[in-house]
């Protein structure tokens, strides 16, 4: 699969998550929409850990982008805070639940269609705040995102990302499902060069997406390249009940904030 195709493979498959309800196509509701307008509020870039509050800033008036962010859950809340936000990505479906959650709670919030590795819709210094949930495992090239990402951010504005662990991707995927943790693959990993074709088809038959694993040197070392100074960082695990077997010996995704300087 090339570039192109691996695009609208995932964008393809992410509407069919948001048919089947995937958790992370799941709005939220009235309930805690109303609980952020009073303040009350927490959002996620990785499964468990609420991103601390303080790495926000004051969150009134201030213009959000969504990045790769789109399911009715981040955007909502954060345009319920107080923000200005824009929703950004590459599923319509994905999209449309930001839609009707802002329509279903009298929110002011902006989607936009497009790929996150090209925000070429949006102007130079367009933001104040980019949040980009765990995501970039679906993007083939995620130097791309995170030069895009500075670009569109104003200076002394913040990056708040999520991403998975490299070394979620060295086992055997069939193995995991027995609870067994086998090394199979080295990194980094891709699912369209890594898999047998027959593999790969069940895997988009079944998951709808394919993934790519990156290395810690493009995912930290990249947005460093692009510019951003690092502030801070945590580790976390997968969600879910049970949460899979690695999380119990490793965490399997992490976030990061990251500042673009002031000029």
């Amino acid at each position: 699969m090339h570039a192109d195709e691996v695009s609208r493979n995932n964008q393809q498959g992410w509407d069919r998550r948001v048919e089947e309800q995937d958790v992370w196509t799941r709005p939220v509701s009235p309930e805690v929409v109303a609980r952020a307008r009073a303040g009350d509020w927490s959002v996620f870039l990785t499964p468990n850990i609420p991103v601390p509050r303080d790495w926000f800033g004051d969150l009134d008036g201030r213009d959000v982008l969504g990045l790769a962010s789109g399911g009715g859950q981040q955007g909502p809340i954060l345009a319920a805070a107080g923000a200005k936000v824009t929703v950004f990505d590459a599923s319509e479906r994905q999209l449309a639940q930001d839609q009707a959650v802002a329509a279903r709670d009298g929110l002011v919030l902006t989607t936009r269609q497009g790929f996150m590795h090209d925000l070429s819709a949006f102007a130079d210094d367009s933001f104040t705040l980019i949040f980009h949930p765990v995501s970039n495992c679906f993007a083939p090239e995620i130097l791309p995102v995170w030069r895009e990402a500075y670009r569109v951010l104003r200076p002394g504005g913040a990056l708040l990302a999520g991403f998975m662990n490299p070394m979620v991707y060295v086992f055997d995927a069939a193995a995991e499902d027995r609870g067994e943790l086998i090394v199979k693959h080295a990194l980094p990993y891709a699912d369209i060069t890594h898999l047998p074709a027959d593999d790969l088809q069940r895997l988009i038959a079944r998951d709808h997406t394919v993934e790519f694993s990156h290395t810690l040197e493009a995912q930290i070392g990249g947005q460093l390249q692009a510019g951003f100074v690092l502030t801070h960082m945590f580790e976390d695990r997968d969600g879910g009940a049970p949460a899979n077997v690695r999380s119990a010996y490793f965490p399997t995704c992490m976030a990061t904030r990251g500042i673009k300087p002031a000029a």
